[in-house]
């Protein structure tokens, strides 16, 4: 049956497909050339032919594609990774990526996304030690270390060690320094896929010195592995032997004493007394170190070796050395992150917490109709557990949380005893207003008496 007008519905609907504009001229279009020059051709391609298919099928007025792609292109990104604002009060969030990096850090990785000299000596036009700068960088902020070694990350480092040092042999561990980390990752299975053998001293609670002394002299040990136990403490009766007394045995037999500290402090720290601290573990007798970079180092994801000059030589050489090592990004962050300024890692875990309860509660009255309740950061990645960072927080209702996550920008909140709680002592203070503007809107989504 026809229209008043005379024209068959699908004539209409043929009209109206024919206004879509033609991929070539949308492709000429000054903001869609430039988004595929940051974007890569092909992805805008993708966004042009998605919006044309939508006025296709009668669910965009062809008027509009044109506009809706722009709209679209300005708002991706060239990966899929979001940023996003950590208001948890956990300073190095393992699922947020660990350390956020220093503007130095990021700058020297810009710096050298190009061509860099990570391997010459540009004096000479020869060959040169790669990462040398950053080897140096790494001495200087750890005196008690005689050479250094960065590879991709922790575990790369133990890997390495024990390929090296004990492959075919026995590596001696205290039973209760066996330890598993997020996602069940072992680093008895890790040390075992070397080649290596464990030596199991001691019992789950009560490890002697003389534990170490009779594995050593009645087996086939290629080191002994101290292990900072990270993420859970064991109290109660319980005994370790101390790094000092295990160098006293290994320091005889000439059997290496490897430290794997996980968290990656250099040097003591006051607010973090009982965390373990490469410099200290060096000068009690450890003859090399193993900690991450990404952690209380707050530098980019790496492992780091410290310790003897023949061992680090030892390990360098190893074929192994050549698929672990660090790329020069990282080597550039790493180097930014021991140079340059205080990174925010540091920042973050020193924050005054009075100035933290002055800026949640001009946040809050920014918001308006929420309260602030006292709350503990934590240190997170596995280092110092148990131990408070005193601060405090704005106390939302649960159903908030979701909003917070998937809005522009992301807001991390923590959810907790059926609050969501905003926390912003791992904030940049200049996001603050953006964390406020990003809570009301929550709120406004939630629906009426969302603060209560």
């Amino acid at each position: 049956m026809s229209q008043v007008d005379g024209t068959r519905p699908e004539r209409q609907q043929s009209d109206a497909r024919r206004r879509i504009p033609r991929t070539d001229r949308l492709l000429s279009n000054p903001d869609i050339a430039s988004a595929a020059a940051r974007l890569g051709e092909q992805s805008v391609r993708d966004v042009v032919r998605e919006v044309q298919d939508s006025a296709r099928r009668g669910e965009l007025d062809p008027d509009e594609v044109e506009s809706v792609i722009c709209e679209a292109l300005a708002r991706r990104r060239v990966g899929s990774g979001r940023g996003v604002l950590n208001a948890t009060g956990v300073v190095v969030h393992t699922n947020l990526g660990r350390a956020s990096l220093s503007g130095a850090a990021c700058d020297a990785v810009l710096d050298a996304c190009g061509y860099v000299d990570v391997e010459l000596d540009l004096e000479s036009g020869t060959r040169s030690r790669r990462g040398a700068a950053t080897r140096a960088a790494l001495l200087r902020a750890c005196p008690a270390a005689n050479d250094a070694l960065m590879v991709n990350n922790g575990a790369a480092a133990m890997v390495l060690a024990t390929t090296a040092l004990a492959a075919g042999r026995e590596v001696v561990i205290s039973r209760g320094e066996m330890i598993e980390i997020g996602a069940g990752f072992r680093l008895t299975d890790l040390i075992e896929s070397t080649g290596a053998r464990l030596r199991e001293v001691g019992t789950t609670n009560r490890t002697h010195p003389g534990d170490y002394a009779r594995a050593i002299a009645d087996g086939d040990v290629g080191c002994v592995l101290k292990v900072h136990p990270s993420n859970y403490r064991v109290s109660g009766f319980t005994a370790e032997a101390t790094i000092a007394e295990i160098a006293e045995i290994t320091v005889g037999q000439g059997v290496p004493l490897i430290a794997d500290l996980g968290s990656g402090l250099l040097v003591p720290d006051a607010t973090l007394p009982d965390e373990p601290d490469a410099s200290s573990a060096l000068t009690a007798g450890a003859d090399l170190v193993i900690a991450s970079g990404d952690k209380l180092l707050g530098g980019p994801q790496a492992g780091i070796l410290l310790g003897d000059v023949d061992l680090i030589a030892r390990l360098a050489k190893h074929p192994l050395a050549r698929a672990v090592r660090a790329d020069k990004l990282a080597l550039a962050a790493m180097e930014a992150t021991l140079t340059g300024p205080t990174p925010p890692v540091t920042e973050y875990l020193h924050a005054d917490p009075d100035l933290l309860r002055a800026r949640t509660e001009s946040v809050a009255t920014a918001i308006g109709g929420v309260d602030v309740v006292p709350h503990d950061g934590r240190v997170g990645g596995g280092g110092a557990p148990g131990v408070p960072l005193p601060g405090w927080a704005i106390r939302l209702p649960e159903r908030a949380a979701h909003a917070l996550r998937t809005g522009v920008p992301a807001v991390l909140p923590r959810v907790h005893d059926g609050a969501c709680l905003v926390d912003l002592r791992c904030i940049p203070h200049a996001d603050d207003a953006t964390v406020a503007a990003a809570v009301r809107r929550a709120l406004d989504s939630a629906g009426p008496g969302s603060a209560d």
